[in-house]
């Protein structure tokens, strides 16, 4: 072999000895890499965690975010901070914590409105579906009718619906805002019941109440959890709860199938998402933390008195739901006509 041949050996060798000690180098940083984000999902929370409630304070968003909160804090010893941003059908919220850092230290609390949202907002920038990891179904809740009673002077659904067709167009109903749940549930009893009932949007269930309590609002079709406890407090009083049987937190209220109305079946449900991007095994991490916080006997009470049952979803079946619901609520608000006021 000649000397120039030797050379050309000689760098050849030493070019794959560098490919080899590289490729080895990059398999460990990968190694490094992996065992570093299992490391941070196994410690996660480490500091404060920030839950947007794209609601104001006072709503059924809130009413199962607030427990979750206190629970949480009890069993890790870090904060839930409730981060309430209202507006728009809680689509406002939606679009804050779509932008969020994927680290699993901004979590978003949605609901029902965010499947009804894509017909109701054809502008929106952001997608359910697309920019969030569904996580965790944290309660399922039917709708409730509940009226001021002194605005309302009715003492069963009966009589409401005596009322409300002697009085063509007079009353009116709150709503956490236009393409929620709670005013597409009041489309769907007009259409059902061939009545006219006027839709007043407000900024989340939380100021809906208080006007319907304070007598500016005559009824509403609300999450059972919010009213739960102004029913019980003889504030307003319950109608009608949708579906086909009675609700065991309040078993005296009549269903919808029994007042002549099978078909009206309305259920509000909170679940927790991720924004896009959150590492897998942080996801776990999260999933695995909140399943545990519901078997807290401090929230099981608190969630069968505001008439809900807890999660049990798998991500994939919560995923599935959703798209279903996306689906479903974009039927109804076609068939309703339903539009933003």
């Amino acid at each position: 072999m000649t000397d120039h041949n030797k050379r050309i050996e000689a760098r050849a060798v030493n070019v794959q000895r560098r490919s080899l000690l590289a490729g080895a180098a990059a398999a460990g940083l990968g190694l490094t890499g992996a065992g570093r984000s299992f490391a941070q999902a196994s410690a996660w929370p480490t500091k404060p965690v920030n839950l947007v409630v794209p609601f104001p304070a006072g709503g059924g968003t809130d009413a199962f975010a607030r427990p979750l909160a206190a629970q949480f804090a009890k069993a890790t010893g870090k904060t839930l901070v409730i981060d309430n941003r209202g507006g728009a059908g809680g689509t406002v919220g939606a679009s804050f914590a779509a932008k969020g850092a994927p680290d699993g230290y901004t979590l978003f609390m949605g609901a029902v409105h965010h499947a009804i949202a894509p017909s109701m907002y054809p502008k929106l920038d952001y997608d359910i579906e697309k920019d969030f990891v569904p996580l965790f179904l944290l309660a399922n809740v039917p709708q409730v009718l509940v009226v001021n009673p002194k605005n309302v002077p009715v003492s069963n659904f009966q009589q409401f619906m005596d009322y409300v067709k002697r009085n063509p167009a007079k009353l009116n109903y709150g709503s956490a805002g236009a393409g929620t749940s709670h005013h597409l549930a009041g489309e769907l009893f007009k259409q059902q019941t061939n009545t006219f009932i006027t839709h007043i949007p407000y900024r989340g269930a939380g100021p809906a109440l208080q006007d319907l309590i304070g007598g500016q609002v005559d009824m509403m079709f609300d999450g059972l959890g919010s009213s739960a406890n102004h029913i019980k407090g003889g504030r307003v009083k319950a109608l009608m709860v949708s579906g086909g049987k009675r609700n065991p937190a309040f078993p005296d209220v009549p269903c919808a199938a029994e007042v002549g109305l099978p078909d009206y079946t309305v259920t509000t449900w909170y679940g927790l998402w991720a924004p896009k991007g959150t590492p897998v095994d942080l996801q776990a991490r999260i999933v695995d933390e909140v399943r545990k916080l519901g078997t807290a006997d401090e929230l099981k009470t608190i969630w069968a008195n505001n008439g809900a049952d807890y999660g049990g979803l798998s991500q994939q079946q919560f995923a599935a739901m959703v798209s279903s619901e996306v689906k479903r609520w974009a039927a109804v608000v076609k068939a309703s006509g339903a539009k933003l006021d």
